[in-house]
């Protein structure tokens, strides 16, 4: 019971990566606000664990603020941020459109950017908080993914300045950058190459050195790890899970 009277808030936790974390850090005692964008698999989620579910558009400033303010009222505190919302708007840079660039790094950077934000000042008053955003193995450059990948690069650069920022006052702030997970994500990737999923996930596991793909409680394990306090001296830090260097 590693979050025993700890208060967790989980953007994208819906589905996947955020559904799991949602699920573990609940399973270890914390109490959870499952937010997504759509309120029935966020409802779904927080029903499953006794949690809190909250419909919120990440990019817009005032959702984010509501959605703060909700699980305030609601549990009286708020001790871990989980930020995995996202989206994938994939294409050669010549075809990607201002639509597809806007949508991407607005939900992505200037959405945890508005979670972040929003969940300092509250963190910094009780002198406790963890924050971990999701970035990913795109983060180091992939083919057709000019705004994602430079999304998921930003994300690092905030969470390295936020732990110089927020660590004076007892804030940890950490980013978890997947490989290959089998997520809704990634079979809508499988699905824009025309590749059938099963094939791609054969063909990404044999690219792995431990021969298999992730799955969203893969990653959820080190998510949960960084909201911990047995992680209480790490900060600014990101681990490539990715099942292997």
């Amino acid at each position: 019971m590693r979050f025993k009277d700890r208060v967790a808030l989980v953007t994208g936790g819906g589905r996947g990566i955020g559904a799991a974390s949602a699920r573990l850090l609940a399973a270890e005692g914390a109490r959870v606000a499952v937010s997504d964008l759509d309120d029935g698999p966020a409802r779904e989620v927080a029903d499953a664990i006794g949690g809190l579910a909250v419909a919120c558009d990440v990019s817009d400033r005032s959702q984010v603020e509501s959605m703060i303010e909700l699980t305030l009222k609601e549990f009286g505190r708020l001790d871990v941020l989980v930020t995995c919302a996202g989206i994938i708007r994939d294409n050669l840079l010549f075809k990607m459109t201002d639509e597809d660039w806007d949508l991407v790094i607005d939900t992505h950077l200037k959405g945890t950017f508005y979670c972040a934000r929003a969940a300092q000042k509250h963190m910094v008053e009780q002198k406790y908080g963890k924050m971990v955003f999701l970035s990913s193995t795109s983060a180091l450059g992939n083919r057709g993914q000019t705004n994602y990948s430079t999304a998921k690069a930003g994300l690092q650069g905030m969470a390295r300045t936020l732990a110089i920022e927020l660590g004076p006052f007892n804030v940890n702030v950490n980013t978890v950058a997947p490989g290959f997970v089998e997520t809704r994500m990634t079979r809508a990737t499988a699905e824009r190459m025309g590749v059938d999923f099963e094939t791609f996930k054969l063909g990404a596991a044999s690219q792995i050195a431990l021969r298999r793909i992730g799955q969203p409680e893969d990653i959820a394990s080190v998510i949960a790890f960084l909201c911990s306090d047995e992680s209480g001296f790490v900060s600014g830090q990101t681990i490539y899970a990715r099942g292997g260097p």
